[in-house]
């Protein structure tokens, strides 16, 4: 799964990765949590990045809190879960990021690792997205981020994993037109190369949601 993540670079640099003309004004983001807002890029605006807020609710939920229960949609299930199918053909997106975290188990509690790529500042994560009305008249954006079997590099820490895509999929999986199933079916599954990850020991102190600051992914001393 992916539970939070870090979103560390410059709007310019953030332009500059995803060839975008309209970026808002953002301070970095070290410790992103399910409810907070962050940047998504839609195939309906793929020149734009927006804020959303993380954990989808359905256009058709009559409680927004069903929104902090969908932060992750599992990848082999999302054509068939009523909450996911509909977003999956028309409301595809990438959820920019520097890096994510991830849990490992040890003796005397569970460790965060920071993971990050080893050949690029940026991470491009697929995701649906929906807009959902509020009672009172107001539209309220969110996203969830798709997840698959964990590869090689991941497998000791969760046997699940964030969908990380390949920069040739990107104009793929951003087609405004309706993409066969099984070609998403296979963007959605193919590995992501372990060689290209690593994971650095970071302190608890990302535990908290509300701790936002370079400590959270700053490396742990040998």
């Amino acid at each position: 799964m992916c539970g939070r993540f870090t979103l560390t670079v410059d709007p310019e640099e953030l332009a500059r990765a995803f060839n975008l003309t309209t970026v808002p004004d953002f301070a970095p983001r070290y410790n992103i949590a399910p409810t907070q807002s962050a940047l998504v890029i839609t195939a309906e605006r793929p020149a734009e990045a927006q804020f959303m807020r993380w954990g989808l609710i359905p256009s058709w939920a009559k409680d927004p809190a069903m929104g902090a229960k969908l932060i992750n949609a599992r990848s082999e299930t999302a054509a068939e879960k009523p909450s996911f199918r509909t977003a999956l053909k028309k409301r595809r997106c990438i959820i920019p990021l520097s890096g994510f975290f991830e849990w490992q188990a040890q003796t005397g509690g569970k460790q965060p690792l920071y993971i990050t790529l080893t050949d690029s500042p940026l991470v491009a994560l697929a995701g649906l997205w929906e807009n959902w009305r509020e009672p009172a008249g107001q539209d309220m954006r969110t996203f969830t981020i798709l997840t698959t079997a964990a590869n090689d590099f991941m497998r000791p820490f969760h046997d699940r994993m964030p969908v990380i895509l390949h920069r040739e999929d990107w104009p793929v999986w951003m087609e405004q037109t309706e993409v066969p199933a099984p070609v998403l079916a296979g963007l959605m599954q193919r590995t992501f190369e372990p060689e290209r990850m690593r994971a650095v020991p970071v302190s608890k102190v990302v535990n908290k949601p509300a701790v936002d600051s370079p400590e959270c992914i700053a490396p742990l001393s040998a």
